[in-house]
């Protein structure tokens, strides 16, 4: 039994692993109830069920972390590990449900207005990770979850990855509290890294 969902931006500049041309905005990488995986394992990802949402699907949701896979492997993933879970809300008791609502989410707490606030990627800007959240939270009302990559030997910036965003089951935003793995939690003191281009 789930109390809370998460929906997780990533960047795909830092999250790319053998990307040629990874997208330069924030993508989904997923809906995420707080407890519980796979939970209808017979449940089956059918990708005609979201064929009329397949242009946003290409667009904010491609897999940017395994790009040579056929990106249908990605979402039937994410179907199957989290979305058969979140399918005991109504709202999202169907492939279609689940995937629109989440394009929709995704939309709603759009990190595009990062570049308005004048935090933008580059190759040479660091930020403080105080300025990163106070923009977040007078944007957003609420703290979300940052992740980032720790520094890399011999560099003292963290690298910008992951924006997590925390929804209650009547899809209201709340202030992100638990870790998650993946990525680390970004560390307060340290200079972070938005960058523009893969290494």
């Amino acid at each position: 039994e789930w109390s809370k969902l998460y929906l997780a931006h990533h960047w795909p500049v830092t999250v790319c692993k053998d990307c040629q041309d990874p997208p330069e905005y924030w993508t989904i990488h997923g809906l995420w109830p707080d407890k519980g995986e796979e939970c209808n394992r017979t449940w089956h990802f059918n990708v005609t069920e979201i064929k009329d949402l397949m242009s946003d699907m290409r667009r904010y949701w491609p897999d940017v972390i395994h790009s040579s896979l056929n990106r249908t492997q990605f979402w039937k993933h994410e179907w199957e590990k989290h979305g058969t879970c979140a399918a005991t809300l109504p709202i999202l008791n169907s492939q279609k449900k689940y995937f629109s609502k989440t394009l929709e989410l995704y939309q709603l707490v759009n990190l595009g207005f990062l570049l308005k606030a004048g935090i933008k990627p580059g190759s040479t800007t660091y930020y403080q990770m105080a300025a990163i959240k106070e923009v977040l939270t007078e944007f957003y009302g609420i703290t979300p979850k940052i992740q980032c990559l720790p520094p890399e030997e011999g560099e003292e910036a963290q690298t910008l990855g992951c924006i997590e965003f925390s929804f209650t089951k009547e899809l209201e935003l709340r202030t992100c509290t638990e870790p998650k793995e993946e990525l680390s939690v970004c560390n307060d003191t340290l200079p972070v890294y938005y960058p523009s281009q893969v290494k």
